[in-house]
This record gives structure tokens, sequence and C-alpha cells, in this order.
């Protein structure tokens, strides 16, 4: 069955792989990207390699929070459902440390943005068939300081980006609670994948990045993952696991989604 999938962060790494993936099945692509060159290039390539013409896409700078929300509502005029939803989009190293609101960048692209990019879609999901949102977490997670969401303390790179993904799957595991009928899944693609995101961060990888596109994949469509919901999955141990323990401290979620909706 053809499904209807979005890919944040999808005009290269991971998240190009596993758009060709899914095209090569014949399901219509959303791809997403900064700049809008580097997505009609990517959309033109993805045809190309897979002679599927289902493939259109986005332009956001997930970075910016308002222009999430014009992406949200360009998103809900143009589609009639989402069936699945990965949010792949992400960042490490940025020669811009914080946004133009004060908030770190790292934040505001791997949590903030998918936070609100998904609360504004979750009416296309529920029309979906089998509907999945897989959300891009990490094997770096640390314990969220509020004041270093809301901008207020400065964090090192790798702080910042531990606590944004350890924020994700706290958010993940809660919005598969509230959310009926939709499955939520936060995973670990994999460490030190072969990415540019990996390159720039640490000049070095453990692994392909097909590895990542593969469990991408699999979560996707893969009917062993079917009404699979509020788990995390690491990649790195090639199965379900236990996220950081704060991920499971309903206070801790509590404190971190009242913060989020404040400053969304």
């Amino acid at each position: 069955m053809q499904k209807t999938i979005l890919i944040t962060g999808s005009t290269d790494g991971i998240g190009k792989l596993t758009a060709i993936k899914l095209a090569g099945d014949g399901h219509a692509i959303y791809l997403h990207g900064r700049n809008s060159q580097k997505l009609d290039s990517t959309i033109s390539e993805i045809k190309s390699i897979t002679q599927n013409e289902k493939i259109s896409g986005f332009v956001s700078d997930l970075s910016d929070l308002n222009a999430v929300e014009k992406m949200a509502e360009q998103i809900n005029t143009n589609l009639a459902k989402i069936d699945i939803l990965i949010n792949n989009a992400g960042i490490f190293k940025s020669p811009v440390s914080h946004n133009q609101k004060g908030l770190d960048i790292r934040f505001a692209v791997n949590y903030l943005a998918p936070y609100l990019l998904t609360e504004k879609l979750i009416p296309l999901m529920k029309k979906g068939i089998d509907p999945r949102i897989i959300n891009l977490s990490s094997a770096a997670q640390s314990s969220v300081s509020g004041d270093a969401l809301c901008g207020s303390v400065n964090l090192s790179e790798q702080e910042a980006y531990a606590q944004s993904k350890l924020a994700l799957t706290m958010w993940s595991f809660r919005l598969a609670e509230i959310l009926s009928g939709v499955a939520v899944i936060a995973v670990n693609p994999g460490s030190l994948l072969n990415t540019k995101m990996a390159a720039e961060a640490y000049g070095r990888s453990w692994s392909s990045a097909d590895k990542g596109a593969d469990i991408l994949y699999d979560l996707a469509i893969s009917e062993d993952f079917k009404g699979i919901t509020g788990k995390y999955f690491d990649n790195d141990q090639g199965g379900f696991a236990q996220a950081h323990p704060d991920a499971y401290s309903e206070s801790k979620i509590d404190r971190l989604i009242h913060t989020t909706k404040n400053l969304i």
C-alpha cells in the first residue's frame, strides 16, 4: 500500500538514504531541507534513481520556529494525510550557537522544531493508515536543564546536543501516552554513522550511514513494528532498550512539557 511519508532533514545523510529506500517502494515522499536549490536537486536526484515521480518537498529553517509554523501550514494545505512522519533533522556543530530568539540552536532544531511541527501535523497523522511518528534520538542523552532550554544558560555543543536528544525522547514517550491511534518511537539510529554531522563533530565514523537508514525504513513500514509505541529503539544494541532514566520520570517530563509550551 502506498504511503504518504514526510522526512525532515532529508537532503543528505540518513534522511536522504531513507527517502531513497522508501521512494524505491513507490511511496509518496515529501522531503524537507533548508536550502531550496539543494532540495530541488535532491528531489530530481531521487526521482531519477527510483523512477518515482511522487517526490516533492518543503523548505524551512528549523532553527526559526516561525518558519517551522509556516511549513506546517503549507503541509496542512497541500497534503490530505500523513502516514509516516520521520523527524530526522538534527544539528550538532553550527557556526551560529543560538537562533534569533536567543535559544541554543541544538535545542531549537533537535527538539523544539519537531515538537512544534508534529503538534501542528497531528490532524493529518490521524487520517493516516497505521500512522507512525519516528523521532531521531541519540545514544547521547543528558538531563535537561530548563534554564538551558530557555536560553538563559549556555552549554557546550556536546552537552546541548545530549540534552536536546533526551528532551526529544521524553516528549516522545509523553506523546505516545496521549496520542491514541498513532505510534511514536524514539530511535538512536546508530552512533558515529558515516554522515556529514559525525564527520564535522568527531572526524570519524564507526558504521555506514546505511545502518541508520535501514532501521528508519523498517520502523516506518515494517509489519514487525506495527502498533508498537512509547518505546526507545537503540540501533547500537539492535533492539528496544532503556533510554535515560529521566525519560521515565513523569514529574521531569511534566516540567519539560510545561517549559516547552511556554517557549512555543
